[in-house]
């Protein structure tokens, strides 16, 4: 007679169930009841060919693409691929650009780091935080689509500065959401900061050495939450780009899942600092060099000059072209640091 006392451990496929996951990340879980025994990752791969297709591509027609690596940091690809095509053709990018550019780059951390934080809250058990946060993100999505036209594929950092200027109707809304954006940041952590559930998932979870975090070549909120102050944003490799603007870096102690949280939400604060003093010293001037032989021209430009005209048609045909040069070129975005070369 078969015995039916013997209990196997049952092994099951942990995601990725959502069609938007991409098959980034598969466990096979051996599961003793509802413990956790062991658990097999298959890592995938996020990949869309992006070199190949370049191949094919002008550089302008190039641009948009970098979107697409990263869709939730759109603008912080499009500045690094916009840097290598600077620094090999020695465009020299104005001042208020510069401005625009830090504004935006600032925006797209917090819109991170807001999905980040509360799509973890919401995998740990906490669904109030992702319903207050997403309204938050809709308003920067909303900054986005006034300057660009578009909600996410903003192709606004251009080679040479940004697409178009800003008007001061949507200065002025940004400023706005800023003088209410730290009530908003405060009303997340008294939600998560001292929750008990919260804190027993997260403090001493996941804990990365500083050692670790090194050699295994982490960047970003996961380096500096094992205590390793690197900010891109710091150095002067990053274009020199934000020397004239006081924020602080912050670092964690232990290294584990609470300090990430605790830094995601302090460069959440850091960011508003920045854009607030961008806001308040935005140089006026042009928003676009006037190199015409890289950067098209305007459309007020074309009505005065043939040559402009002539100069507009061959870029968005042609291209331009580049000497035989390279480029390496690396920014603090806002999961890590992002290079083109």
């Amino acid at each position: 007679m078969k015995s039916f006392n013997k209990v196997s451990n049952l092994f099951i496929n942990f995601g990725p169930q959502h069609p938007a996951a991409h098959g980034v990340l598969r466990l096979i879980v051996e599961l003793e009841g509802e413990l956790i025994k062991k658990a097999d990752p298959h890592i995938g791969l996020l990949h869309r060919g992006t070199e190949k297709l370049l191949e094919y591509k002008t550089f302008l027609q190039g641009l948009p693409y970098v979107d697409r690596l990263d869709y939730v940091s759109m603008m912080a690809q499009e500045y690094c691929y916009s840097l290598v095509l600077e620094s090999i053709t020695g465009i020299e990018v104005p001042k208020r650009a510069l401005y625009l550019r830090v504004i935006f780059l600032e925006i797209t951390r917090i819109l991170n780091h807001l999905l980040a934080l509360t799509t973890h809250a919401l995998d740990v058990g906490a669904m109030t935080p992702f319903l207050w946060a997403f309204e938050e993100r809709e308003k920067l999505m909303e900054f986005y689509e006034r300057v660009s036209g578009a909600r996410l594929h903003a192709n606004y950092i251009r080679p040479g500065g940004v697409a178009w200027d800003i008007n001061n109707d949507l200065l002025d809304d940004i400023y706005l959401f800023l003088s209410k954006f730290s009530t908003h940041i405060m009303e997340l952590e008294n939600v998560l900061h001292f929750n008990r559930i919260w804190r027993q998932r997260l403090v001493d979870i996941g804990v990365v050495s500083a050692k670790t975090a090194l050699n295994w070549g982490f960047t970003g909120v996961m380096l500096r939450g094992s205590g390793i102050n690197w900010d891109l944003r710091k150095s002067s490799g990053f274009n020199n780009l934000y020397k004239n603007f006081d924020f602080e870096v912050p670092v964690g102690k232990k290294g584990d899942c609470y300090d990430r949280f605790l830094i995601r939400v302090e460069e959440m604060k850091q960011s508003a600092k920045i854009i607030k003093q961008a806001l308040d010293n935005l140089p006026t001037g042009s928003f676009l060099g006037h190199n015409s032989k890289v950067i098209a021209p305007s459309r007020f430009q074309m009505r005065q000059s043939m040559e402009s005209m002539i100069h507009h048609f061959k870029l968005y045909t042609e291209g331009f072209s580049v000497f035989k040069s390279k480029s390496y070129q690396a920014l603090e975005a806002p999961k890590g640091e992002f290079v083109c070369f």
